[in-house]
């Protein structure tokens, strides 16, 4: 299994995580990007969430996460999902 598909269990659980918020907690708490560390399986991984679009009618966050190693890490694996209001 190569880095980017041992990664994707990482980045699914926190898409899971922040999907299932409100949207005004995730206006609330996206107001500024949020950087933070997860353990996963014994291992540490860096995540960032960022709010992409905040319209009348959804909003669209975006969740990048890496393992910190360089190269990889200059091209994090993402998803993003959209929130309607």
């Amino acid at each position: 299994m190569n880095r980017r598909e041992c990664w994707q269990p990482v980045l699914d659980a926190e898409v899971r995580k922040w999907s299932a918020k409100s949207c005004a907690k995730l206006i609330a708490e996206l107001g500024d990007e949020q950087s933070y560390d997860v353990e996963f399986e014994g291992k540490k991984y860096q995540v960032e969430v960022q709010m992409l679009e905040n319209t009348d009618k959804y909003v669209h966050v975006c969740v990048d996460m890496d393992d910190g190693s360089i190269p990889p890490s200059f091209r994090p694996l993402n998803q993003s999902f959209i929130r309607t209001k």
